[in-house]
């Protein structure tokens, strides 16, 4: 059976995009699909500076979000992440930072074989040890953890490579209709918005199996 071609179009700050990842993953490891998995970019706050923003600030300002909301949504994403063996650590330092970088290097990975490494040291990296992802010198460090040469990382996150080929994927998906992500389409085919679950990605799989999904 040939494997599955799977698109995710998401961005490495983004919670439910590390969450519904998962939650595929134990979906396919259930129903016994292989996948031929391809990431795209995604950028949620495109114009966000150098240094980022607090992310308590960042949500009262664009969503409007209370503290006490946003407690209530850590503690959820915390819980839904515990179930997949995703660890989210919420300092009080905390920043929402910009990703346009990380996803250059996710596309230099691609040339390399890396691409999911990368982008899975890059979703630990945030939410587990906070780091700075928007650091060349800390994104070449997570290219050298997935095999990569750190060197040649840092020469190509220091040059123009990969500016527009990301400019113009991120650009095709937004032309395309993605909004909002995780964005999963399967087969070339059925898109799926949002984390679906365990449960959920199971019965998507199954039913694209027996034909009875569109």
């Amino acid at each position: 059976m040939d494997a599955l071609r799977i698109d995710i179009i998401s961005d490495v700050v983004c919670p439910w995009c590390y969450i519904g990842f998962r939650q595929l993953e134990r979906a396919l490891a259930a129903t016994g699909t292989k996948a031929d998995i391809h990431w795209h970019p995604f950028e949620l706050n495109p114009k966000m500076p150098a240094g980022g923003q607090d992310l308590s600030e960042h949500l009262a300002e664009k969503y409007g979000t209370t503290p006490a909301q946003s407690e209530t949504t850590r503690n959820r994403i915390s819980a839904l992440g515990r179930e997949v063996g995703i660890r989210f650590e919420w300092g009080d330092d905390m920043r929402m930072l910009n990703t346009f970088d990380a996803h250059r290097l996710i596309h230099w990975a691609e040339s390399h074989g890396r691409a999911q490494d990368v982008k899975m040291a890059l979703f630990e990296a945030y939410f587990t040890e906070g780091a700075d992802i928007s650091d060349h010198e800390t994104l070449a460090l997570i290219a050298a953890m997935t095999g990569l040469p750190k060197a040649d990382a840092k020469a190509m996150l220091a040059s123009k490579d990969g500016v527009k080929e990301v400019r113009a994927a991120e650009k095709e998906w937004t032309e395309a209709g993605v909004s909002s992500v995780p964005s999963v389409i399967l087969d070339e085919r059925f898109l799926i918005n949002g984390a679906q679950g365990v449960q959920g990605y199971t019965n998507l799989l199954t039913r694209l199996r027996n034909g009875s999904l569109g």
